[in-house]
């Protein structure tokens, strides 16, 4: 189960630096959970869309020799993504 966890956390560092960036304009322009929600979840689907269309599907064959459909991996991605981006939206209201 570690392992796995390990896998899917592998699979978003690259992802983590854009993440970043969406939080951040996401606060700009609407500092609410609804739409920041919204918008991981039409961004999530864009990655999957992307890797499945591109030569990056390739990448995928690890995280099915673990045992992770990919079903799986990107809705992982996406609750890590959320959870972050609750938490940044959070500080960021005490703030605002």
């Amino acid at each position: 189960m570690l392992q796995r966890f390990e896998a899917i956390l592998l699979f978003y560092k690259p992802y983590v630096l854009w993440s970043f960036v969406i939080n951040i304009l996401i606060v700009i322009f609407s500092p609410h959970i609804f739409p920041a929600i919204i918008t991981k979840l039409v961004l999530t689907f864009f990655i999957w869309y992307f890797i499945n269309e591109t030569n990056s599907s390739k990448r995928l064959i690890f995280y099915k020799n673990l045992g992770i459909s990919s079903f799986q991996l990107f809705a992982a991605l996406f609750l890590i993504d959320i959870f972050i981006t609750i938490a940044f939206l959070l500080v960021m209201q005490e703030f605002l």
